[in-house]
């Protein structure tokens, strides 16, 4: 039986069956080079334009990513050109930069996704009221702390929560951690613990580090004492203060400036995304009771019926916050837009005699008062001026003095007395 060599595409007919058709007879490609000669006659061409006209048309619809991972690529470049521009009604020294972010603002009616955050010194008098805040949101909160001056009270009723997680660190040892957001506030904040361990500088540039390494956004909390005993009243961020750099309390103002130059420094030439508050006096439930402070060391004194020490004439002003209104200002300033330095405090203004007046008539209206000399390099006055924080973060103290205090000395009141409260109510019961 013969055999016919077939070809893909092309068959000898029957031969009862010649007559009855002719094949079509097939173009002549011969001179063509040997693949597209492939393509042409399989008839690939074809579906090799479909494949590309599909590709395209999904790059296309694409390309807001592409754009977005443009503006990325262009951020060193925004920055410098940002530094370089002439400052113009103060707005030249608040630096600002967009939140880049593919995919834009979140659509509504979608559940915000929980970031992941660092808190160091989270379980101290201000760390831990911001960590309640953050697991609040439903954020997943690591507390970094070596309990220096922190509690683990502060934080014990968090422990069981899966968002939450607690690492006994100092901060002067670096850190390798995956977060989205970094709350630095782990530094001895009082002259009877900075004098003892001032840790400020290290701490910073090692969770600057870890800022860099992951690409999170980084909060420091500055100071008031960045402006020392200041000739400008009250005190504006431009101001550059009045500083001894080698006083008895230099090693906390000092540091703290230093704090805030390596922060801009990270800011730009590394481009890390960075927030800088300076904290005015803060007072609330969780402050350390003998931490040298003036409203904690009224409130106790006032408790323990013993008289209200006052440094100096009295005379001397301090602006106080409560701590509500602090974490929520540190909130709104890492979500927000803007560098910063922002003041953060309560521009009430209190002379020590006034405030020792405040807690006479909260605790004990006959709580004496005893006069002290007056304290080293202590400023004469403190008050901030929060127009920048009012304007650019929408924010602004809520709780006066008279309101915050009485919640403080409950907090103090249960934590002095409650052994004895205890007994006395177990001797009551019997």
């Amino acid at each position: 039986m013969g055999s016919e060599l077939i070809h893909r595409g092309f068959s000898v007919p029957p031969a009862e069956d010649v007559g009855l058709f002719s094949p079509k007879p097939q173009k002549n490609f011969a001179r063509l080079p040997g693949p597209l000669r492939y393509l042409l006659v399989e008839q690939r061409l074809f579906f090799l334009l479909v494949g590309m006209a599909l590709a395209s048309l999904f790059f296309a619809l694409a390309s807001p990513s592409s754009s977005a991972a443009s503006v990325v690529t262009r951020l060193p470049v925004d920055l410098a050109l940002r530094s370089s521009l002439p400052a113009a009604n103060g707005v030249g020294y608040w630096s600002t930069i967009e939140r880049r972010s593919v995919g834009g603002r979140m659509p509504l009616g979608l559940k915000r996704k929980g970031l992941r955050v660092v808190v160091t010194g989270g379980a101290g008098f201000v760390g831990s009221h911001l960590v309640d805040r953050l697991i609040a949101r439903g954020d997943s909160v690591i507390v970094v702390d070596n309990f220096f001056t922190g509690r683990k009270d502060n934080v014990i009723h968090h422990l069981g929560n899966p968002n939450f997680e607690l690492i006994r660190h100092d901060v002067v040892e670096p850190l390798l951690l995956e977060v989205d957001q970094i709350y630095h506030l782990a530094c001895p904040a009082s002259p009877v613990h900075y004098k003892f361990n001032p840790t400020n500088v290290v701490g910073t540039l090692n969770m600057l580090g870890l800022a860099k390494r992951v690409g999170a956004r980084f909060l420091l909390t500055s100071t008031s004492e960045v402006y020392g005993d200041p000739l400008q009243h009250p005190q504006s961020e431009t101001y550059w203060g009045n500083v001894n750099p080698i006083g008895v309390r230099s090693c906390y103002d000092e540091g703290k400036r230093t704090a805030e130059t390596l922060t801009m420094d990270y800011y730009r030439g590394a481009q890390v995304e960075v927030r800088i508050a300076r904290i005015f006096n803060t007072y609330g439930p969780r402050m350390c009771i003998d931490d040298g402070r003036v409203v904690s060391n009224f409130v106790a004194q006032a408790l323990r019926k013993e008289p209200l020490t006052v440094y100096g004439d009295g005379k001397q002003t301090r602006s106080f916050q409560y701590v509500s209104d602090l974490v929520e200002g540190l909130m709104k300033l890492m979500e927000g837009e803007h560098v910063g330095p922002f003041n953060l405090g309560n521009p009430g203004e209190f002379t020590m005699l006034e405030l020792a007046k405040v807690v006479q008539d909260t605790i004990d209206s006959n709580a004496k008062i005893e006069f002290r000399p007056n304290t080293a390099d202590d400023p004469h006055k403190r008050k901030p001026d929060i127009t920048r924080a009012k304007e650019l973060l929408g924010w602004e103290p809520k709780v006066s003095l008279r309101e915050g205090l009485p919640l403080m000395v409950t907090d103090f009141r249960k934590r002095i007395f409650g052994d004895q409260m205890t007994t006395a109510s177990a001797v009551t019961d019997n």
